[in-house]
């Protein structure tokens, strides 16, 4: 396999995701570079959100968005800064027809449920859905494509009949925090209520930015019966 690897970079040269460049020396589609470069998400974060903060902190904090407005996901984690060659690559993932950069993300993703979540009990993952025109559009779901190799990964099943997008929504990019959660407000609805009820569930997503999407999802999730819902996102905005 390595052998035909090198043939296939020789004749189809790899090209990074995050800096357009060769990555034929590098394992998928994202250069060792541009890996360096990855601004892993590590203490300081609120202990429900998991938003980092710079500078010291000694002790665990809940940052004031989550003191001042409860979240309905009991925890959310995510693995890197959304900056840099990360997030050309992700904008790659999602907008331009590159489902196989998953594989490059997806062991972010793992390594960031092992490391934050591995206390915790897990029935099944799940994902944001897309609202159906969209998808089509993209001819993919990003969420749904990195939470079934994460599943599989983590030996749980995917849960892909619990939430629906019904209607849909402008891009959350240039919006504030207030106008991101009225943005999604309404815009998912349960589905197999029976199923999820007791159930804890991994919510994954590509980037979290304010939490809107996850915790209108979570909050959806919750009053379904869900006993817990973690999120998981493969960059934090």
């Amino acid at each position: 396999m390595p052998l035909l690897h090198s043939l296939l970079d020789l004749v189809y040269p790899r090209e990074c995701a995050g800096c357009r460049q060769t990555a034929e020396d590098a394992p998928l589609h994202i250069c060792w570079e541009c890996r360096s470069a990855f601004a892993f998400i590590t203490d300081a974060y609120c202990e429900r959100c998991g938003d980092p903060v710079d500078g010291m902190v000694e002790q665990s904090f809940q940052c004031s968005a989550c003191t001042n407005r409860r979240p309905h996901f009991d925890m959310a984690r995510s693995a890197v800064r959304y900056r840099g060659p990360l997030q050309s690559a992700l904008q790659r993932f999602k907008y331009n027809g590159a489902p196989g950069l998953r594989r490059d993300f997806v062991p972010l993703l793992q390594a960031c449920v092992t490391t934050h979540f591995g206390g915790c009990f897990l029935d099944a993952v799940t994902f944001v859905p897309l609202y159906p025109r969209r998808e089509r559009e993209r001819t993919y779901n990003q969420s749904r494509l990195l939470a079934a190799d994460l599943a599989r990964g983590l030996g749980l099943p995917l849960a892909s009949d619990c939430l629906r997008r019904i209607r849909p929504t402008v891009t959350q990019t240039a919006l504030t925090a207030a106008q991101r959660r009225r943005n999604v407000s309404g815009a998912f609805v349960s589905l197999n209520r029976r199923w999820i009820e007791g159930r804890s569930l991994l919510l994954v997503d590509d980037v979290m930015t304010t939490g809107a999407t996850v915790d209108q999802c979570a909050r959806v999730l919750k009053e379904a019966g869900a006993a817990r819902v973690y999120a998981v996102t493969v960059a934090r905005g």
